[in-house]
């Protein structure tokens, strides 16, 4: 019997985290992320219900009043800012937060819309600055495609499992608001 969606999910972050870990042991300075830069923050987000479902359980073992503020910057604060982002540029869910936001920074191969076009490889900005990325060697750029088809997956078999629809896409502000 395979273990339970959540339960992977927990093993394909784990996997995802070590690979970060890894290509910026790898590339040190070449790679600026680091606690507080939250460029890749900027911006609201939606995640699957297999990943929202995991964001809850998190909050749910916050305090109070960690909750409520999240609430309050879900519902009111800056809408191109993610409110799970505080004052110093760190996350208050880090440790559930979703596999768009564990990936960010990471070189990543992905194949553009239309289907037509070889894939690609881009990265943040502030990382290897004036490099070429396609130079960069395979075993440290992440196939996108690769990790939606496992979130997919996954996903799915969350959602069956719970009687929801397919592939639902819930708002992490919705989720930090206590609304999705």
């Amino acid at each position: 019997m395979s273990p339970p969606p959540r339960d992977r999910l927990r093993e394909l972050f784990a996997k995802v985290d070590a690979f970060f870990a890894n290509a910026s042991a790898r590339h040190g300075a070449r790679m600026a992320c680091r606690t507080g830069c939250s460029d890749c923050c900027r911006r609201r987000f939606s995640v699957t219900l297999i990943e929202a479902d995991a964001l809850r359980e998190a909050l749910a073992a916050l305090p109070e009043a960690d909750r409520a503020a999240l609430a309050a910057r879900a519902r009111a604060g800056d809408p191109g800012v993610c409110p799970a982002l505080d004052g110093e540029g760190r996350c208050a869910v880090y440790a559930a937060r979703p596999l768009i936001c564990r990936t960010h920074g990471l070189p990543i191969r992905f194949a553009p819309p239309g289907g037509r076009a070889l894939p690609v490889i881009d990265a943040c900005p502030k990382n290897f600055v004036g490099e070429d990325l396609q130079a960069i060697e395979a075993s440290s750029v992440l196939d996108q495609t690769t990790l939606s088809t496992v979130l997919a997956a996954l996903d799915m078999a969350h959602a069956d499992a719970a009687g929801r629809p397919r592939g639902e896409r819930v708002a992490i502000a919705a989720v930090l608001a206590g609304e999705g």
